[in-house]
């Protein structure tokens, strides 16, 4: 009985240590060092091609929950990334070549793990792990494509999405254009002045640099155009796309906005709100100063920044159980960003949960899908909710993809402290029912 696993990166590389850790031999496929992408460029596994950084640490922070969710799981990345780490504040920064090497010597050395360098151009039959990141390469993009049914992007451009209860609701209200259905948006309206303002800023605003194989697939992709772009069209482009305030009302003056920006549900609870028509190439903290200015989102809470780059992912609430296993495909599960999950250590954390649902069924256990109060448990449902079939995006841990606490508290750092109380005593008592 033997698992091939599609990829040597973090995920990859989570899913084959859970694989072998559970007795279990693992064929572990890597096109490095015969082949590499447009992003990679060192020879070792788990390369990290931008930031050094696996955010904070804090385990009252959404992405060091994830890491303590992890590690009880028997991570084989964060105790690595922590044997290699380097100063970096209240966040867990490595040495990228030694942490490499590090998870590279252990994967190799591992009995169960046989790593085979060569380039997978179809998805093999059998038992198998497709993990192979934003950059999936040309055959196997194609191959990927044709098995879940051209259910997959090749350009990821992103809105910014808020928590709605970092909104203002003084300002902002619930309506559909002259009311007409249910009001499913929250519109945010503006005056001429406030428009102005906020108009001249985007424009001035700051982008973020495209690489070089983000800037060939800008070019090709027509339906991404920026928000900052749209509005270097003229001063009123805007105002007859995204921003048309035409059968709206503002309920603070009984009169039409000058301009209005919506925002959309992101999620089934209702938690995070998009805004729509601002996919955007601006830097993050431009995003936040820029979009601040936005009548009702003054104190809003980013749960994720707009994003424009290259990005091969599933359209996985169509495809994927929330274990990482295809719906039509037993057998196949797939891991890492190409699931949809955003950030190092989400890819991680979903090659674990897909190493360990493999490790599971092959033993004839039961399917692990941790509680949704989980860090790990509310990604793996995200990506798995038929709710966002049809605008599903990327999702990073962020504490909005979380249900809401039962009471209403108002000191952030006590809330999260409180998600991380909750999330941790889920995850113990779930883990022990299954053991």
């Amino acid at each position: 009985m033997t698992v091939k696993v599609i990829g040597a990166g973090l995920a990859g590389c989570e899913a084959a240590w859970q694989l072998a850790n559970a007795g279990i031999e693992v064929e572990l496929y890597e096109m490095k060092p015969k082949k590499y992408s447009p992003a990679h460029h060192y020879e070792g596994m788990a390369e990290l091609v931008c930031s050094n950084s696996l955010k904070a640490a804090r385990v009252d922070s959404a992405c060091g929950l994830l890491k303590e969710e992890m590690r009880r799981l028997g991570s084989l990345i964060v105790p690595c990334a922590e044997e290699t780490s380097v100063e970096a504040g209240g966040a867990l920064a490595v040495d990228r070549t030694k942490f490499s090497d590090l998870v590279t010597e252990k994967i190799k050395n591992h009995p169960l793990i046989r790593v085979i360098s060569e380039e997978v151009k179809e998805i093999p039959e059998g038992n198998v792990i497709v993990a192979t990141g934003p950059l999936t390469s040309g055959d196997l993009a194609a191959s990927v494509a044709e098995k879940c049914g051209n259910y997959l992007s090749f350009f990821d451009a992103a809105a910014p999405i808020v928590t709605f209860d970092s909104l203002d609701t003084d300002v902002v209200f619930f309506a559909s254009r002259y009311d007409k259905g249910d009001a499913d948006y929250i519109n945010c309206p503006m005056d001429r002045e406030e428009y102005e303002i906020f108009y001249n800023e985007l424009i001035n605003a700051e982008s973020a640099p495209l690489k070089e194989f983000d800037r060939e697939s800008f070019k090709v992709y027509e339906g991404c155009m920026p928000v900052e772009v749209l509005a270097k069209r003229g001063p009123d482009t805007m105002r007859y796309g995204p921003l048309k305030p035409v059968g709206l009302t503002d309920r603070r003056t009984g009169k039409r906005p000058y301009a209005v920006v919506q925002l959309r549900k992101e999620n089934r609870e209702g938690t995070m709100y998009n805004l729509v028509g601002f996919q955007t190439n601006l830097k993050f903290g431009e995003q936040k100063r820029v979009f601040s200015l936005i009548p009702g989102l003054k104190d809003a809470e980013f749960v994720r920044y707009g994003v424009m780059h290259r990005n091969s992912f599933i359209n996985s609430p169509v495809l994927l159980k929330p274990t990482f296993e295809m719906k039509n495909c037993p057998g196949l599960y797939f891991a890492g960003q190409i699931t949809g999950v955003e950030g190092y250590v989400e890819s991680a954390a979903s090659g674990i949960m897909a190493g360990l649902n493999m490790a599971r069924k092959l033993q004839g256990k039961s399917e692990a899908v941790l509680p949704c109060e989980t860090m790990t448990g509310a990604l793996s449902l995200y990506i798995s909710d038929a709710y966002n079939d049809g605008h599903f995006q990327p999702m990073g841990s962020n504490m909005g993809i979380l249900p809401e606490l039962p009471e209403r508290v108002k000191d952030k750092k006590k809330k999260y402290q409180m998600y991380a109380d909750r999330a941790l005593e889920k995850f113990d008592d779930y883990m022990n029912k299954i053991s």
